[in-house]
């Protein structure tokens, strides 16, 4: 891997209208080009000065030299403009740029500081920053859920994204929604609880109810995602275990411009019917070797409940590895 570098260059012609509009409102457009890139950018007039790790240094260069190109006949540039010359740059292919150096992890929100226990959470926490598509598997009670609502929060606050998803599937002890009463926020209510008290203990319960009144947050069953394009939004998918592997595939290509994604699952708890793959597991298989896309595994060990739920853990874990050796269950 090359060595962090300054790149320097000059926009020309001097235009103080086009680079208004490649730097964008409040330089947004430039900030998504850091936050992507993994890169620092400084200009004074038409002089840039980018920071980093050499070959991305150069291709956030080439994005801002690009964009200024456009806007000879265009008169603004859009955030999806930005978001497309940052994938044609081939970024993703890249070596990573800040893997985790060891260092903690701290995500502010407005009710507290998260501070991710133990490196896997820590990992975690810098996978979901750096990462567009990120999936935490593991045992109930890691932590999962809580940092990516955290960091969905946190992301909200910064103005990195305009809106958080919460999506989940709809499968518990055999009910569907149908059968549920209410409208379709109740319906989805009682399977998006653990999310909602994370919300709650972030923002405070009156935020909360403002911003979905606002459609800011937005709350819904993984079945009404088809057809949706999900721009500028931090996505949450939880309990994705129980997705069936059509669901995980069209929630996946639901991700849009300027998103970011977490699923989180348990694929010791899959609930599907007999015979079912998790879309889950499918995705694990296929996708965990695709640049862009972090992956973190969760064990016994991180577990942060009581002491007891790491114990009941690692004695279930024990069971189906002898189940799967060719032990017999008494």
């Amino acid at each position: 891997m090359n060595s962090d570098n300054a790149k320097q260059f000059d926009l020309k012609p001097a235009d103080t209208r086009r680079l208004a509009a490649v730097c964008g409102q409040f330089d947004e457009h430039l900030k998504h080009i850091e936050r992507r890139m993994s890169v620092r950018i400084g200009y004074r007039g038409q002089h840039f000065r980018i920071e980093g790790e050499t070959e991305r240094a150069n291709a956030a260069a080439e994005i801002i030299r690009h964009l200024y190109r456009e806007t000879e006949a265009l008169t603004d540039i859009s955030p999806d403009m930005v978001h497309l010359f940052i994938r044609e740059s081939g970024f993703e292919r890249l070596p990573d740029a800040r893997p985790y150096d060891g260092s903690q992890i701290i995500i502010k929100t407005p009710k507290l500081q998260a501070r991710p226990r133990g490196e896997n959470q820590q990992r975690y926490v810098h996978s979901v920053r750096t990462h567009d598509v990120n999936f935490g598997i593991g045992p109930a009670g890691t932590g999962k859920t809580w940092l990516a609502v955290a960091c969905a929060v946190e992301a909200l606050k910064d103005e990195q994204v305009k809106r958080i998803m919460l999506v989940r599937p709809a499968v518990e002890a055999g009910e569907k929604l149908g059968f549920l009463p209410g409208d379709l926020a109740q319906k989805v209510d009682p399977y998006l609880r653990p999310l909602y008290d994370a919300l709650y203990e972030m923002l405070g319960f009156e935020q909360v109810t403002k911003l979905i009144e606002k459609s800011v947050i937005e709350i819904a069953p993984l079945a009404f995602m088809r057809g949706r394009t999900l721009n500028n939004a931090f996505i949450i998918l939880d309990e994705s275990q129980n997705t069936t592997r059509e669901q995980m595939k069209m929630f996946l290509t639901r991700i849009g411009f300027g998103s970011t994604a977490v699923i989180t699952g348990d694929t010791t708890q899959v609930d599907l019917p007999k015979g079912q793959q998790s879309g889950l597991v499918q995705a694990t298989a296929i996708l965990e070797n695709v640049p862009g896309i972090g992956f973190t595994h969760f064990g016994a060990k991180d577990v942060v409940r009581h002491p007891l739920v790491q114990r009941i853990v690692e004695a279930y874990d024990g069971h189906d590895a002898s189940l799967s050796s060719g032990g017999r269950d008494q």
